[in-house]
């Protein structure tokens, strides 16, 4: 099909070609530029649409949910009283919903039973509608730790490297490790305490990086947050440098984050307007500023939502953009981290995240500009992911 439009961001710098067109063919985006060049490598039998107000990007990239939650009150309750078959299909219907926010891929940070893998299957071969899925598999936390009911409760080095060879067997493409507690799991560890020894997050690091997979790395505590770094991980989640006390942002650590590459993701939902009536004003100033600090650092900053838990539902990676908009950061660099950022720290870049001859046709069409209003990307007019166009609110 051929797509033109008031605007592309194109290439790896998402850079403004105006008047603009793309040519998907085959599943991959074949062409893209001004309007007339690419018409002219146009077929007359291929479809086109024509969105003259719109801008044409790449599909979102939403770097954290969770497809086995619901999003409700209490996402651990209704987990635990579903079977795996009345699970998967929901899961499948909120793949379903991502798609329609315009995210194209998206990494599960943790699942039951390998359900994530199965669903990105189906996807893969086109008996379910959704996004490229990364998989984590089970996550590895001690027993009784945070979302030890996804079965991944486990001590010591050894144990350790077992549980992430069984996840690599089962088709885990990243090594999700609940290195903090967190509010999520009633009865567990406060999201401040850490979890692991540093001998147990060596093991843990050492056995995915052999075989090949990163390590993403469940880290609200500053201390959890200085362990995940000095084990190596890959991205650290949340990292929202809480304490007993408060808030602790430590430079020397950040230092250590820009120095190794470790990307950051905050985890931001479409309602973050309302932490000051959740936290309390001072409380919530004190996390956003921890996320200024270390946008303003450098530090590589990823886009995810943690969709499937309380109030994060799966279209709300647009609405949660607008955050770091609020936060001062410029719009091209918030597009960046939905896209070439993610698609880098997904493992992805060689295939998604840029609209380049090429690579996968994973496209977002939306009304508006997103680089003078990131608000744009919640007018989506269509989506295209693997060079197969999603009717928006028709599940198809």
């Amino acid at each position: 099909m051929l797509i033109t439009a008031a605007r592309a961001l194109a290439g790896p710098d998402r850079h403004v070609v105006a008047d603009a067109g793309v040519l998907v063919r085959g599943g991959v985006i074949a062409g893209v530029g001004p309007r007339e060049e690419v018409e002219r490598q146009a077929r007359p039998d291929e479809p086109r649409l024509d969105f003259p107000a719109g801008t044409v990007l790449p599909g979102l990239i939403d770097a954290h949910v969770h497809l086995c939650f619901d999003a409700g009150p209490d996402p651990v309750a209704t987990l635990q009283e579903q079977g795996d078959e009345a699970l998967f299909a929901e899961m499948a219907g909120r793949a379903r919903r991502l798609l329609s926010a315009g995210v194209t891929a998206a990494r599960d940070l943790g699942d039951r039973n390998g359900l994530t893998v199965r669903l990105a299957q189906d996807i893969r071969e086109g008996s379910a509608v959704g996004p490229r899925v990364v998989p984590a598999t089970t996550p590895v936390t001690p027993p009784g730790g945070h979302c030890w009911f996804l079965g991944g409760e486990v001590s010591g080095p050894d144990g350790i490297r077992r549980l992430v060879r069984r996840n690599v067997e089962a088709g885990a493409q990243v090594i999700k490790v609940m290195v903090t507690g967190g509010g999520l799991t009633k009865g567990g560890a406060k999201s401040w305490e850490s979890q692991f020894s540093d001998e147990e997050l060596a093991a843990l690091v050492d056995e995915a990086h052999r075989t090949g997979l990163p390590v993403a790395a469940h880290a609200h505590g500053a201390d959890g947050i200085t362990a995940a770094v000095t084990a190596g991980v890959d991205t650290i989640e949340h990292c929202t440098w809480m304490t007993a006390d408060g808030f602790e942002v430590r430079q020397d650590v950040l230092d250590q984050i820009i120095e190794r590459n470790i990307y950051v993701c905050p985890t931001v939902g479409p309602h973050w307007r309302m932490l000051p009536q959740f936290f309390g004003a001072e409380r919530a100033e004190a996390m956003f500023d921890a996320v200024r600090r270390m946008a303003e650092a450098g530090v590589r900053l990823i886009a995810g939502t943690d969709a499937g838990v309380q109030r994060a539902g799966f279209d709300g990676l647009p609405a949660g953009l607008t955050f770091y908009e609020h936060l001062g950061v410029p719009n091209d660099r918030v597009l960046a981290m939905a896209a070439t950022e993610a698609a880098q720290a997904l493992g992805l870049d060689e295939t998604t995240g840029q609209l380049t001859p090429g690579y996968s046709a994973d496209v977002l069409v939306v009304d508006g500009d997103p680089l003078t209003d990131i608000g744009a990307l919640q007018s989506v007019e269509t989506v295209i992911a693997a060079g197969r166009r999603h009717e928006v609110g028709r599940n198809s």
